[in-house]
């Protein structure tokens, strides 16, 4: 029982520490992008947001993972 715990905790862990550095990045770049070309802002915005949506899913896919072990 205590492996099972163990392992959903790994499962969740592990697979948050990348699309949590991912979100951290794409955020960083968003706004130093802006930062350099406030004119951009438009543009910039939209692609940002897609990615961090495809970022965050890997995490959601840990999720379901750590739930699925049984």
């Amino acid at each position: 029982m205590e492996s099972v715990m163990l392992a959903k905790a790994l499962a969740i862990g592990l697979g948050s520490i990348g699309p949590g550095f991912a979100i951290g990045m794409i955020g960083s770049k968003a706004m130093e992008s802006i930062g350099r070309n406030p004119e951009a802002t438009g543009k910039i915005l939209v692609p940002m947001l897609l990615a961090a949506a495809f970022a965050e899913a890997i995490a959601i896919y840990a999720l379901v993972i750590a739930f699925s072990i049984k």
